[in-house]
Formats: C-alpha cells, structure tokens, sequence
C-alpha cells in the first residue's frame, strides 16, 4: 500500500515546475488509451534503491536532476560532498492479473468480499488521465485531494522557521468538528481527522510535496471547509515551550453558491484564529479586527482537486440539475451561482438552461450521461408544473436530447461499433433506459423480472456489454456509496441493479441527489401531473421537429428508434399487455404517427441518396431494423402496411433514375435486415394456402407461434403458382416474395446497371437459407419441406439465369481435377481451341464436353451475350438451387416437373450440370495451393454455409448474427453492391483480418478439405435424388426421349467427376435402372452417351477402392448383357470399350492398370457364371473382348515406362496407332492422343498435323459412307496441307466396310466431327504461327460450309483468314516467325536397344542451341543409363562402330538445315516456304587430305552431307527416322568460291537493307576491306589466282572465282558510297580510312581479276568434254 500511495501522490510533485494545473497535469500518467504499450509479454522485475541524498527545494526542476544524474555518473568530487542518507526502497513491478483477487478500490473498499482476510490486499490506483476519458459514472465515488504546495512567510514576524500545516475537514468551526474522512497513510489508521505537511529545517519558504486524500461526504453544507493551521515545530525541546506553535490559519469554504470549490488557490494567511461563522465566508474577504501575514496578500499555494461522481463541476449542467431538483422538490427561490430564480421566471430559466446544455463541457456531459438523458426524459414525460401552470418542455428536451447525442457521435469517433452507433448511447438503451412512469413497489415487477425477460433485436444483438461498462478491463467495479448497505458483486449484478434496483432508491446508483416523488406536487396542487408515454412523446415530436433539430435527429436515428422501442416493449410489459391482441395494443393516434414518420424517413433516404450517402445508409439500416423490432410487438398488418410504403416510394423513384443501383442496394439492406427477424418463416405464413389472405398471423405469443405455423396440410393447388412470383404467391408470402422479386429483378439480364449488385442479393438469399437450416426449430424434415415452400419460385429465377451463370465446366482443368492435359499453357491464347482438343482425344468423348452441356459442337461458345456472374454469387446460387431441390416436399416438385416444357426441363438439367461441376470434389492439394496463393476471408464463410447445409453443425447463432450483423458500412459514394466494404477502421479492415488468417494451419486445411468432400457428396445426391423424380415424371410422358438424353447427360458428367464412393454407389444404381429401364435409349438414340458411359465405367473399373470397382464391373457387365440381348451381339459396346480403354490408358496420368484387370476378371467371371446366357455365344464374345482389352494393357504398359522420354513415347504412341489402321475409330483416338501430348508440349504444329491426319482419315470414311460434292474426296484433298497425309488412305485389302455395326460409329465420323477437326486444326496452325497452312485447312471448309448455306460459319471463317494474311503480311522477313531448329541425331551402342543405329533428324523449338539439346539429351540419357556411361560424340564425321566402347551409349547430334536442289528453289519463294515440307536437311564437314579438320586455304576441302527423311517435318512427330544419305565433297577452289559468293551475297544484303542498318554495313565493310583480315579476300586471290593453274580442268573454277573477286569489288564500292551517305561527321576520318583500304585491296587485286586464261577464250571447244571432266571432278560420292 506504500507503493500506491507513492503513485497516488504523484500528480502533487509539480509544484516545483509550474504553479499552473498544466504543469501538473504534464507529469501524470497517461491514460491507458491508444498509446498503451503491450504489455503481455512483460516479465516481473524488482527494483532496490539504496541511494538517497537530499536535494535544496529550489534545486527540483527537471534541468536540476538531469544535471545531477550526470554528475553522478562523472567520479568527479561533487559526490563527495553529498551524504547519503541510509535508506532502502524496493519496488516489484508486474503485470496485474486479468481479475486480481482480494481487491480494494481507491475509496478502500473491498471489491468482494475477502473470503480470508489475512491475505494482502491489492489496491487499485485512482488514475489522472492526462486527456478527458469519455466514461458515464456508473459507481460512486467522491473523492477530494488536497496538494499544499508553497507557503512564503519571510515577511512574517516572530520565529516561524520550521513550519508544518495541518489539514482538517471540518463540518463545522467548533475543532471538535473535524471530520474522520482523510485517507491514512498505510501504517496507520483507515480514516484520521488530520494531516501534517513535512518540516522543511529553518525554511520560511517551505515547499510541500504531500497529497492528501479526502472522502468527501454525500451531502455538502454551507460550513463544510478545509482548514489549515500552519506549526512552527521547535527542534530542541526547551522547558515551558510547547513542541509546536501555531502561527496562522487558512481555509477553504467547500460549497460556493451550492457548487463544490476546487482549482488553484493563493491564499492569504490569519495570524490569529478565525472569528465565528467564518466558514461560510472565503479568507479573501477582509474580515475586521482581523490580523494577517503580509497586509492580507496570498502567501499559501495549495490546489484542491475533486474525483466526483456527485458534482459536476460544470456550471451548464450544474443549473440544469438544480433547476430540476427545485421543480422536483418544489423549493422556491433557487439559488444558482449569485442569482435567485423566482418560481415565476423558473420556466425560461429551465427552457434556456435546457438549450444551454450545449455550451457544457464534453467530459462532464458523458461522466453524467445517464443522468442528463434520464431527466430530460422525465420532462418529456412529466411536464412539470410551474406556477399552477402544466408547461411542456418535449420539444426543447427532444431538440437537447438530439443535439447532445449528435455532440458525442461526431466527438468519440473511435467509440463507434461496426453501425456507427455510439457505445455509450447503446449501452445506455441496452441497460440504463427505463420509462420513468414504471418505478412499482416491487423490485421486480411482471413475471421473472426485467432481468431476462425483455430483448430487443434492435442493433445491440450482440450479448457483449458495451464498451463503456468494461470499466478497468472488466474487472469488478466497485461501489463505494455509504448509503448501500452490501456492495453488488459481479458486474453483471451491478448492471442488473442499474436496471432492476432503481425500485428501491434511484437516487443510489444513479449518483443523483434529486429524488421523484410526486407526493410533494400532489399535496401542492391536488392533482398528479399528466403522465404521458414516453414512445408516443417521442414520435409526435420527431414528426412535428424541422430544421437543424429534425437533421440531427435524422443523423442519430437510430437512437430513437431503439428508445422508441424498448419504451414500446417497458410499455406492454408493465402494464401486462405483451398478451393483448396486437391491435389493441398502441392507440390510432400513435400508429398514424409512426406512419407518418416512417413515410417522412422514406422520402429522406430516397430525395437524399445521392447527396449525403453515409447518413441515408445509416438511416436506412436504422429504419429497417426498427420496423423489424416493430415486427415484435406491433400489428404484423400495419408493420407490412409500413414496409409496403417503403417500397413504394423507392419503386417510384426508381423509374426516373439512370444508375439505379445505389437505391437498389439501400433496398436491399433495408431488406435484409427486416427478414432477419427470428420469426421471418412465421410471418411468411408457411402453411395457409395460395388464397387471398386474411389479417397476417393472428398475434400469439412468440414461443407458441412458431409451432402454430405448421399445422394445416398442403392441399393439390394450382402448382404454378407455387413455384413463380404470382400475386397469390407475393400475397401470401409477403417477405419471401420480396426477397425473391428483388433476386428476379437484379438478376434480370436485361436489368441497367444492377450487375454490382449480384453478390449482394445472392448472399441475402443465401444468408436466409442458412439460418432456417441451422436454425433448430426448423429441423424436422415436414417442417423444412414447408420452408422450402416459400423458395419454389427459387427453381424457376434460377433457370433463367442459366447463360450469365459462371461455367464452372469450362474451368475445370484449372480446378485442379486430374484430366490427362495441363492448361495452364495455351488457356491464355484459345481457352475454346484446347479444351476441345482434350474433349475429343478420345473417339467416344471419354473426358466430359467441356462446353455448354446442350452446346456440345466443336465451335466455341464465346459469344455469351450476358455479363456473367462471378464464380463466388453463381456457388451460392447454385447452393440455394440445392437446398430448396433437397427439402422440398418430392409430390409437389414432381406436378411441377409435369408442367413443365421439354425446353424447361432440359434448362434444369443444365443447371444440375452445372452444380455437378461446381461442387465437385478438389481434394486438399487444390486447398493447400490456395492457401498459399491467395488471400481467405477472415472466416471462411463457405465453409459455414456449406457445414449449416450438410447439417453437421448447429450454427442457429453464427448464421443469425450473420444475417443480421452484416451490414458492412461501404466508403461514401464507393461501389454499393459488395459486401465487402467495411468501413475504413483499422481495427476492422479486410486486410487485417487476411494477413491474419494468410497461413492455415495442417488442421484447418484437413477440415476444409473435409468439408468440401461432404460437400460434394450432399451436393451430389441431392443432384440424383432431382433426376430420379425428373425420370419418374417425365417416363409416362412421350416427350421422354429427349429428356432421358439429357438425364443420361448430367449421370455420365458426375460419373466423370471426383466422386466419393458412397455417391458413386448410388450413381451406378440408379445408371444401371436407367440403361435397364430404357436400353433403345443407349444404343439407338444416344450413340455417343453409350459411348461416354462406357469410359466412365472403365475409369471407375480402375480405381483404387473395391466397392467402386465392383459396382463398375456390374455395370459393365450389364451393359454388355443389355446390348447382346438386343441383338445377339455386342459389337457397339465392344467397339466403345476397346476405344475407351486406349484412350484411357493413352491419356489418364492416375491410372492403374493392376486394378483395371482385376476387374476383368470380374466381368469375365460374371459371363462364365451367367446361367441365362450360357447357351449362347455371349461368354466366348466376353472373352474374346477382355483378352483383346489385355492386350491393349501391356501395349501400353511399355508406354508407361517411356513416360519421361516424350520422343520415345510420341514414338511409340505413333506405333500403337499405326497397329490400329485397320480400326479407324481406335487410330482416330491414338491419333487423338497424340495431338493431346504434342499440345501439351507445345508443339502446336505438330498437334495440328495429327489434326489434319485424323480429317483424313475421317474424310477417307465419309467418302464411302456419303457421296457428297462438297465433302473432301478423301486424303488426296489435304495434300497441299501436308504431303505425309496420304498415309491415311483406306486402300489395302483389309479396311473394314464403314457400314458394319460398331464402326466409324463415333461422332467424328460425320460431317459435323470433320468440320470441328478441320477447325481446331486451323487453330492449332494458327497457334504455331503457320498462317498458309490455316489457309488451306480453310479451303477444304470452305465448300462444307457453302453447301450448308451457314452464313455466319463463313464470316468467321473469312474473319480469321483476314487475320492470318495480313499476320503474314506484318511478318514476311520471317524473324518474327521462328519455325523450328533440326538436329541429326545419331544413336550408337547396345544399350539403346531399338535405336541402335538409328539417325534421326529432330525438330526442336526455334532458335535451339547446339548446346542445348546436347544438354537435354545427354542428361536424360545420363540419367537413364548412368553419366559415365553416355557420351557424347563432339564432330559429325561418319562413326566407325569398331573403335567405340561396347559398354558405352554414344550420342552423335549434329545441327542441319533444310537443303533445296536449285529448281526447288524456284516454288520455294517465302520464308514458310522454306521451312515447311521438308524432307532433306544438309550438314558440312571441313577437312585436309591428311587428316586435319582446318589446312591452309590451298589444302582446305569440304563434305556436304545431305539427309533424307522418311516424311517431310512438320509431322506427327517431332523426330524422324534418316532414310537416304548422299555426301558431294568440294576442292579446295570450289569452297573458296563458296566463301567468295556469301561474302558478296552479305555485302549485297547489308547495302540493300531497308531501313539501312548502318552498323551491319560497317561491319560486313570492315571484314571486306580491312587490313588486317586474315586469310581474307586478299589472301584467297593470292593463292588461287596469282598463277593460271596447270591443269585444264581447274580453268572453269579459276574463272568462276575470279568473276567473283570482280562482282566483290563492285559491292565493295556500293557498300562504302551508301555507308557515306549514312555516316556523321564524327565518322569522317573512318570513312576515309576504309576507303584508303579499298582502294588497297583493289590495286593489288586489280592485275589478278584482269588475268583471264586465253585457253577459255578460244575457238568453241566441244562442250561436252569439259562438262564431263568438270562432273567427274566433282569427286561427288554416293552413301545409301
């Protein structure tokens, strides 16, 4: 307790600064507010002080200590002369408790009672915050401290050297009046009647650091006063005198005109005691005969400081107060300060004292809050009577009421909830406001008290107290008034006493002196003043207010709107009318007013939107929630009445309005919030049938309504109107069909600028349908299935969004499901194009369309004409679809389906697709790699709905908070429809609450994962359950047919999803009754779906778990069975299971081959077994077709091996194919299967060969089939796309007849399966670059499309050829179109198996380095057969097998480049020209005659070798085998003739380029004619041209090369005339440099040109003899 009284004193330690209160104020602690440190993570410390000197009193400031402690730490003399004084101080810090037990409060009263009280107590520190603290009193504290700070009696006579002042607190002027009411210091007494000051030795001046510590008493007198008596302390003890002299008298009167005195004071000193009556007069009142110290001046410093929950202390409030306690006590006059109100002027007084209020300090206005708003309440309620006179003070209490309210909203910013309501204002309604006409006798009146009984909805939902009680971080608040006998003991108890106890004495706890008693009026005039009600007070006001006052009531309306309410429900309650019929309930006069208020707020939000958007906002939640709590306790008719008025006007409004959406959005929180109502089922009347309704729901008490909703049975009514907004329907179910119109009307695609708006409405829809599924009263499934009612017309909304829905199936390799392709790379350039591709990599379409189910053409579906939702708003519609499909009752659905059209059946099926995809299962990698990339939501709200749906949690309260406590605030004027704005605080901002949540936890994750299993799962069934009663419906129907279809559709596109083994159990179950049910379905209608199911089947017969493998293998078998039965034969699901099967195992990345033939054998043993089918050749068929299917398996096992090497495996895939040429359908899907690979790599021009290839052949079979004009004769029509196509022809003797059942039955084997071959070609050429070869694809499709008169197939078609020509156009040098690099690559060594020997020429992606696909091949290699064991070979000279290392694998590659013979080169003219079709490629190798690779020029020789391929790149597939090889080697003349030629061709390249390339000029130049150049053009002259060389068959070369020297120079001096024309001044001297060179060169080069060998310039020799030397020199040699 020490300690704390050393804490409690510091704000008496300024003197020394500052005489002024600012000074003191700066040295107090701060308050704990924002700046307040964390201290959680503080450990416990101890502090021991052993050092004390004394320190001169006039040494104390701040500048004075530093210097000292500075000098302390200097060893210098000065300490020396100091002496310390021996003395210990130890101080333990630590952080305090969250609820320290054993507590006393800063008055010393125990907090609760001590259960032991031997314990040390802990003492709580009355603090001085340094800013005002904003805290209505909700505990009594009166508290004085007195800090005497200087005396100066040097002016004084006589001895006074060692003085001490003794401080009293007297009642009276008798010194036996003292009072015991001064704290103790912690050794003595609890309460001593007096306190000394320290002696200061032989000081006149003293200085006092002492703080004393006063209660001050409940009620103050007149002669209540501080008294001072200064001592001069005598320190030797003498004889005869006494130990201390007084030598003068001070004091301080405490009430100046009834108010408490406190401040600074400067007074002046009595030498003698005061006279009689003195302490109703203040010392500076010169009283007579009276002697002072220094003629009267103010020589005694001290400050007297007040900690009150009983004075103000602010004149404003002070005068309102005792102006209401005279009304209230009726005594007349009043004093107020130096005026006396006379009963005939108390009514200005009052009205003016009430407008004054505004003037008032803030902190005293929030410390006395309670208090203020309770009486001027009270004078709303009771008009007082002045004078005889009844006067009405509601309009001047309301205009205060609203203006202080006003006050605190726009002064405590920070003490705002998510609302923007006021804490302290909502924590006064909540627990403090109660009608001050129901003080009853009983503490707790009506049944069980106030104390549980009545809640409010309004705004305060949650159950946490307000911030304002959580006085010292919730720790028990104390209440120290002496008049209470026992002190409450929880918090909770002080609340329930704020609310319960004012019974018993108001004038206790609500810190007031001012009582109610209206005995005293009664007795005065014979009559009790008019008592009115609070709520009809408050709604007459507010309609009739106008101007600033209506503003400010407008501003906070929430805040009367709540007070409205809970004086409605104090009202009903104490007077016992919560069970009276509601209509009776308010009077007419207080409907009407309510009426005209809610009409009058309406019109505001809707003439202000725009202008003031942050208060409408508010307006507008405040006004719905109070008609929501209206809802609670008035007519359910009239509160419709008010909500239709509402709607009126917006509507109104809304049709003059361009943008309407900001309206929209305050609508539909308006919305919102009124059907968050706990009984919002039950006023939607979820039983009465469709008829002109009556009165809403007869009122019954809460509790019993609920149960009253669901009695009466669902009759067969007109089920259309059910299931659409009719007018019955809206009649009926009032809120619901205003939710649901208000989704109709913004989801409406043709609705102007409601897009933002989407997310909102869905998540409105979305919020209800969460609360009543989690909501327990609902949970009987009748129950839920009459919830479910009021959403039917959900189903029919829904439908008709189908195309703005998010396509969750184009998504879906994104979405990480495991399908055999990677997306990533081409879903940026044609999303359309490659997910085609996929789509069709398999003849039977074994992954699901990835377009629109219902759109399933190859042709893109990009042209949606509809702004779509988001993927977030289309889930949780979909989820919405979903709940109402599972809990509605199954009869009324199935009349629906009835009704419905073929057409609306089909939409809804496309909807049941659309969840398949949408809720499909993404496993917890997917869940992890989210998590890690992105951002979550605080909470994952998702995740909750989709628990609340499955059922698995009971999540009643966090989905009603939800829909209730949602109303994020947006920015002023920002982006109204998401939900997402929340106010900018920081406390509150979204990217707080992400950073927090960024990493999840393994845990969370596992159960994300969970739930999105459960999900999928629920989702699922509840997708079949709806197609099993749409099979119900529609089988007795002819209209079966095409609904079955689509049926089948959405069965075979779950199947094809991730699926959980509990729904594929069912789904196989309810496939196999189908396939049973109606087999011609399959086999006759939906040739393709058979085909579908028949992979799924497969796929499934793979998977890992045997329950699913053995429902797999039952529907195989059966299907087999059902197609043999209807034939004798099962040739089409033969066919479709052989396809499926290679395009499975060519595709599928997770698929398992063990448990495929463990599944064969199932079947193969349900065959042998088949006791009905024994006799017949079905077994033997079975046999044969799972032997063929294991067959298959091991082909593609070796596939499997190869997996990493994409060549081998593009190889072997080729192989497979080639194997199939018999079966066009299963090389259709190896061909498929290539294209799928090639895309994934990439390698687009090679996809779109295997494209064109898979045409061809599909061409070669239409052919047969169908003799059309227009349709492609067969291969020989796609020569000019690819010369390798003619390898598709169907010539040999073993093709099999179209015609046969079961062949060329896939949908690619018709015009339509061409065509979307044909256009994905053309894509994937486009993609490539190969803008030609698009348009040759294109002259094929161009007659189809003709023939078929499809006008907007050919303006696409022309769009895109456009776009490629003028691409060639912008492109024709061709760098911009980089081709393909080739490579020979030769294999040597056994270990390469089947490539041993091998050479192939390999194409690879543009600009490949030599070095790089040496890198490539020799690490794959490497790491297949071991590094050392790889090598690779570094020249391209012929290997000899002999000298190599049997152990070892060899790798020869070579770069190559396309070689034309010179009439090729006449076609090929364009850079695409050249680099496509090619067959033969060219590599040289320099050599000498002796060995070397590089000689002297005269001894340089060359091989050209030159490959043939065995068709010509681009194919389908990127290496191809070397089938030819010549060599031609050239003399050393020929190759510098060669090197002659390209010098020239570059130079003439260089001068010609445009735009002129200056730099290129100057360096083909400089390598030209620089001097330096070795073995240059000089050189090469010297050697070959310096003799005329001897033998007559070099006379041609010698000629040819010195024509060349001649066509040189003449470029030479092209070159340097246009480098002139192009170089600056700066480049002069360069200029004349290189022509200096020029000139060089062409002397020395001048007589060897001119030289010519008169031999060649003879008479005409015959020809032939020379051209022959000449080609038997060519020393050509031919290697096959």
């Amino acid at each position: 307790m020490a300690w704390s009284f050393l804490c409690e004193r510091k704000g008496s330690w300024s003197e020394r600064r500052n005489s002024s209160i600012v000074g003191r104020r700066s040295l107090e602690r701060t308050t704990s507010g924002d700046d307040a440190c964390n201290l959680t993570s503080f450990r416990p410390a101890t502090l021991t002080v052993t050092n004390f000197f004394k320190q001169e009193g006039d040494r104390l400031s701040d500048e004075d200590l530093y210097k000292f402690l500075a000098d302390m730490r200097r060893p210098s003399s000065v300490l020396r002369r100091l002496r310390p004084i021996t003395a210990q101080l130890k101080i333990d810090i630590s952080p305090a408790p969250e609820n320290p037990h054993y507590c006393l409060t800063p008055e010393l009263l125990q907090v609760k009672l001590y259960p032991d009280s031997r314990v040390r107590p802990t003492r709580e520190i009355l603090e001085f915050p340094a800013r005002d603290v904003y805290v209505p009193n909700t505990t009594y504290r009166n508290l004085l401290y007195i800090y005497p700070q200087s005396l100066n009696f040097a002016n004084r006579q006589g001895s006074a050297r060692n003085i001490t002042v003794k401080v009293q607190f007297m009642y009276g002027e008798d010194p036996s009046n003292a009072m015991p009411v001064i704290f103790g210091k912690s050794s003595c007494s609890e309460f001593s009647k007096e306190a000394y000051t320290a002696v200061v030795y032989h000081n006149r001046s003293p200085d006092f650091h002492e703080e004393i510590k006063v209660k001050l008493p409940a009620t103050l007198t007149d002669h209540h006063h501080l008294l001072f008596t200064f001592y001069h302390v005598s320190c030797q003890q003498k004889q005869n005198t006494p130990l201390e002299t007084p030598v003068g008298y001070t004091w301080i009167p405490m009430l100046q005109n009834g108010r408490l005195k406190t401040g600074q004071f400067c007074l002046p000193v009595s030498l003698e005691k005061p006279p009689q009556a003195y302490s109703v007069l203040s010392p500076e009142v010169p009283l007579p005969g009276m002697k002072w110290v220094d003629n009267h001046k103010g020589v005694f410093n001290v400050e007297v400081v007040a900690v009150s929950s009983i004075h103000t202390q602010d004149p404003y409030l002070d005068k309102f107060f005792a102006l209401v306690n005279a009304l209230d006590e009726h005594m007349f006059p009043v004093r107020i300060g130096d005026m006396r109100i006379m009963e005939n002027n108390l009514e200005n007084e009052l009205k003016s004292s009430i407008s004054a209020l505004n003037s008032s300090q803030l902190e005293p206005v929030v410390r006395f809050l309670h208090l203020l708003l309770d009486k001027l309440i009270l004078l709303v309620v009771r008009p007082p009577v002045i004078a005889g006179q009844i006067v009405n003070l509601g309009q001047a209490s309301f205009e205060a009421m609203a203006s202080i309210i006003n006050r605190l909203h726009k002064n405590l910013e920070g003490n705002h909830d998510q609302h923007g309501r006021n804490s302290l204002l909502a924590s006064y309604i909540h627990y403090v406001f109660r009608l001050p006409n129901t003080y009853p006798n009983s503490s707790s009146p009506g049944p069980g008290g106030l104390g549980g009984s009545v809640h409010y909805a309004t705004m305060a939902r949650s159950a946490v107290r307000p911030a304002s009680l959580n006085l010292n971080r919730s720790r028990s608040l104390s209440n120290s008034n002496p008049d209470i006998s026992g002190t409450p003991t929880s918090p909770d108890d002080e609340v329930r006493s704020i609310i319960g106890s004012k019974a018993m004495d108001r004038s206790c706890n609500r810190m007031s002196s001012h009582t109610e008693t209206s005995s005293f009026l009664q007795t005065l005039t014979g009559r009790l003043p008019t008592k009115k009600l609070f709520h009809e007070e408050l709604a007459l006001q507010w309609v009739v207010c106008s101007g600033s006052v209506r503003e400010s009531a407008l501003q906070q309306a929430w805040f009367f709107f709540e007070l409205m309410v809970k004086s409605m429900v104090h009202h009903l309650y104490f007077n016992d009318k919560l069970d009276a019929p509601r209509k009776s309930r308010f009077p007419e006069r207080f409907m009407d007013d309510i009426a005209a208020l809610v009409s009058t707020i309406a019109s505001d939000i809707v003439s202000r939107f725009q202008k003031d958007t942050e208060m409408v906002e508010r307006l507008n939640t405040s006004l719905a929630f109070f008609l929501n709590d209206l809802l609670s306790v008035m007519d359910r008719g009239f509160v419709f009445s008010l909500i239709k008025s509402c709607y009126k006007q917006v509507s109104s409004k809304l049709y003059s309005l361009p943008n309407p959406s900001i309206l929209v959005s305050l609508r539909l929180d308006f919305l919102r919030i009124i059907c968050s109502h706990e009984h919002y089922v039950t006023l939607n009347l979820p039983c009465s049938l469709l008829t002109p309704p009556a009165s809403p729901s007869p009122s019954v008490s809460s509790a019993t309504s609920q149960s009253s909703g669901f009695s009466t049975n669902i009759q067969d009514q007109k089920i259309a109107n059910m299931f659409e907004l009719s007018v019955p329907f809206r009649q009926q179910h009032y809120l619901a069909g205003l939710v649901l119109a208000e989704l109709a009307v913004i989801l409406d695609p043709d609705a102007e600028g409601l897009f933002g708006l989407h997310k909102k409405v869905i998540n409105m829809v979305h919020n209800l349908l969460s609360s009543h599924d989690s909501d327990p009263r609902y949970s009987d499934p009748q129950i839920k299935a009459r919830v479910a009612m009021l959403y039917l017309p959900l189903i029919g909304i829904i439908m008709e969004t189908v195309p703005q829905l998010y396509d969750f199936t184009e998504t879906h390799n994104q979405r990480g499901r495991p399908i055999c392709i990677a997306t990533d790379d081409y879903e940026s350039e044609s999303g359309s194009m490659i997910s085609q591709t996929v789509a069709m990599a398999i003849a039977g379409t074994s992954v699901p369309q990835l377009t629109r189910p219902g759109s399933f053409l190859l042709t893109s579906t990009s042209g949606r004409q509809h702004t779509t939702f988001s993927a977030e708003s289309s889930r949780s519609l979909l989820i919405c679809l979903l709940w109402v499909l599972k809990n509605a009752d199954e009869t009324v659905l199935q009349k629906w389906f009835t009704d419905l059209s073929v057409l609306q059946l089909n939409r809804l099926l496309d909807l049941l697709y659309l969840c398949v995809s949408c809720f499909e299962y993404k496993g917890k990698k997917v869940f992890e790699r989210m998590n890690s990339l992105t951002f979550k939501k605080s909470k994952d709200m998702r995740a909750k709905l989709e628990e609340a749906i499955l059922g698995s949690i009971g999540a009643r309260q966090e989905m009603v908070r939800r829909s209730r406590g949602q109303l994020e605030r947006s920015p002023s004027g920002s982006a109204f429809g998401s939900q997402e704005n929340l106010r900018w605080r920081k406390d509150m901002t979204h990217w707080r609450q992400n950073t927090e949540k960024l990493d999840k936890s393994r845990a969370e994750i596992e159960h994300e994962a969970l739930i999105d299993g459960n999900l999928a799962t629920e989702a699922n069934l509840i997708i079949l359950d709806t197609l099993e009663i749409v099979v119900q419906t529609v089988s007795v129907t002819e209209s079966k047919e095409s609904i079955l279809g689509g049926v089948l559709k959405v069965l075979l596109h779950s199947m094809a999803c991730n699926q959980s083994a509990v729904y594929l159990q069912h789904c196989f179950a309810t496939q196999r009754a189908l396939v049973s049910k109606f087999p011609e379905l399959l086999f006759e209608e939906e040739t393709e779906q058979c085909a579908d199911l028949c992979l799924r089947l497969l796929r499934h017969c793979s998977s890992s778990i045997s329950t699913i493998r053995s429902h797999a293998s039952a529907s195989l078998y059966l299907l087999m069975r059902q197609n043999f039965e209807i034939g004798n034969n099962f040739a089409r699901v033969k066919m479709q299971v052989t396809m499926s099967l290679s395009s499975l195992v060519g595709t599928s990345q997770n698929f398992n081959e063990e448990f495929l033939r463990r599944s064969l054998k199932t079947i193969l043993t349900y065959a042998e077994e088949d006791l009905e089918l024994r006799e017949t050749t079905f077994p033997d068929q079975v046999q044969d077709l799972v032997f063929n299917l294991h067959m298959i398996l091991s082909d593609t096992v070796k596939m499997k091996e190869h997996q990493e090497d994409p060549e081998m495996l593009i190889d072997l895939m080729y192989r497979i194919a080639k194997g199939y040429q018999t079966s066009p359908d299963l090389r259709l899907t190896w061909l498929q299967n290539m294209a799928g690979k090639h895309s994934e790599r990439s390698n687009h021009a090679e996809a779109a060969q295997c494209l064109v290839h898979s045409a061809a052949l599909v061409a070669e079979y239409l052919s047969m089939l169908e003799d059309r004009k227009y349709l492609p004769v067969g291969c020989v029509t796609f020569q000019n796309i690819s010369s390798n196509v003619l390898e598709e022809s169907a010539v040999s003797d073993d093709v099999v007849s179209p015609d046969e059942e079961g062949i060329c039955s896939g949908k690619y084997f018709t015009e339509s399966g061409l065509v979307g071959l044909l256009e994905q070609a053309a894509a994937s050429f486009s993609m490539a670059g190969m803008y030609e070869a698009v348009n040759e694809v294109y002259k094929v499709l161009i007659p189809i499309h003709e023939a078929n008169r499809d006008a907007k197939k050919l303006s696409t078609i022309h769009g895109k050829l456009q776009e490629a020509f003028s691409k060639i156009v912008h492109q024709s040098t061709g760098w911009e179109r980089m081709f393909g690099t080739y490579f020979r690559v030769g294999f040597y060594g056994t270990k390469f198996g089947d490539l041993d020997e091998q050479e192939f020429v390999y194409k690879e992606p543009a600009i490949t380095k030599l070095a790089e696909i040496s890198h490539r091949l020799e690490g794959f290699y490497g790491e297949r057969f071991g590094e050392d064991v790889v090598e690779v070979i570094k020249d391209s000279n012929p290997v000899d097998k002999c000298k190599l290392d049997p152990n070892k694998a060899y790798i020869q590659i070579t770069y190559v480049e396309p070689y034309f013979d010179t009439y090729e080169m006449k076609d090929r003219i364009t850079y695409f020209d050249k680099n496509y079709n090619l067959r033969r490629f060219m590599y040289c190798t320099p050599f000498t005659l002796d060995g070397r690779a590089h000689g002297e020029l005269h001894e340089q020789f060359k091989r050209k070798t030159i490959l043939t391929t065995s068709h010509a790149f681009p194919y389908i597939k990127t290496r191809v085998n070397v089938t030819h090889k010549e060599e031609i080697i050239l003399t050393p003349i020929e190759v510098a003739i060669e090197d002659m030629q390209k010098k020239t061709q570059e130079l003439a390249f260089a001068t010609h380029q445009d735009p002129a390339d200056p730099k290129m000029l100057q360096m083909v130049l400089q390598g030209s004619v620089g001097t330096t150049v070795n073995q240059g053009p000089l050189e090469v002259a010297q050697v070959f041209l310096s003799e005329i060389p001897s033998d007559p068959k070099l006379f041609r070369h010698h000629n040819k090369l010195r024509l060349c020297f001649k066509d040189f120079t003449k470029r030479c001096e092209d070159a340097l005339r246009k480098n002139k024309s192009l170089i600056g001044p700066d480049q002069k001297e360069y200029q004349r440099e290189l022509e200096r060179n020029y000139h060089r060169l062409k002397e020395a080069l001048q007589p060897l040109i001119n030289r010519k060998i008169p031999q060649l310039y003879k008479a005409v020799l015959p020809v032939t003899c020379h051209r022959d030397s000449f080609s038997r020199m060519s020393l050509r040699k031919m290697d096959l």
